[in-house]
């Protein structure tokens, strides 16, 4: 199958040369348009040149670990980009700490491997829905409506009446429903860090944000221990 000339372009960086052919060619195969890497150098180059709509990384590369290519590309903002390039990382590396690095750096998602290539499509084009840009009029997760055009939140069809601060923080829970996401992470989409960076206001506002919309069952929101935060349906 050959991808569509508009179609998304991933880049894969990898330094296994079966690992790096097999994804390549299966996600061409889905539609992508891909691109590869076999090191972080080639890797920083191909996004600074050429800015992928997301980079499926691995975390043990020969020159540089993934976590400092994360680094470097956010620090860069890449060119071309209104925020920084997607990334899922795709490692061996299973450890909760490694996890938690790595969403701590804006990552969108931690794949370990071996992997289910249909799974991680599915990721894929999870994480590229989330980061299009495409306006939505309304958000909806289980009771829960939030109205972004109309500043409006309700719950089952009443109003709840949230600050500015809350609204952009429900907002982004609600854009990323399902998916846990970290302080660092809110931090940098909520308050972009312009009131000196301290994460005990992300707990400030978590908290506020559960008594007007958890206040009865089902509860929404949910901490995730020594990871972040989740907003989700229950179980």
């Amino acid at each position: 199958m050959t991808p569509r000339a508009d179609a998304e372009r991933l880049l894969v960086v990898d330094d296994e040369a079966t690992v790096r052919e097999l994804l390549s060619a299966t996600l061409r195969f889905a539609g992508f348009r891909v691109s590869s890497a076999a090191n972080a150098a080639d890797a920083i180059s191909s996004a600074t040149a050429e800015p992928p709509d997301l980079v499926l990384l691995d975390v043990m590369l020969p020159d540089m670990d993934g976590f400092e290519v994360v680094r470097r590309l956010r620090e860069q903002r890449t060119a071309g980009r209104a925020g920084p390039v997607p990334v899922l990382f795709l490692t061996a590396r299973d450890r909760q700490a490694d996890k938690v690095t790595g969403l701590s750096l804006g990552a969108d998602d931690y794949v370990t491997k071996p992997f289910d290539l249909e799974e991680l499509i599915a990721r894929i084009r999870a994480i590229l829905r989330r980061t299009a840009g495409h306006p939505v009029d309304v958000l909806t997760v289980g009771p829960l409506a939030l109205d972004v055009e109309g500043h409006l939140l309700t719950r089952e069809g009443k109003p709840v009446r949230v600050s500015p601060t809350e609204f952009r923080l429900l907002r982004y829970l609600m854009e990323n429903a399902g998916r846990v996401v970290t302080k660092a992470q809110i931090l940098d989409r909520v308050w972009h860090y312009d009131f000196g960076g301290d994460a005990s206001i992300v707990d400030t506002y978590i908290s506020y944000l559960r008594r007007k919309v958890d206040v009865e069952e089902p509860k929404l929101l949910h901490t995730v221990h020594g990871v972040g935060y989740v907003l989700r349906e229950p179980r």
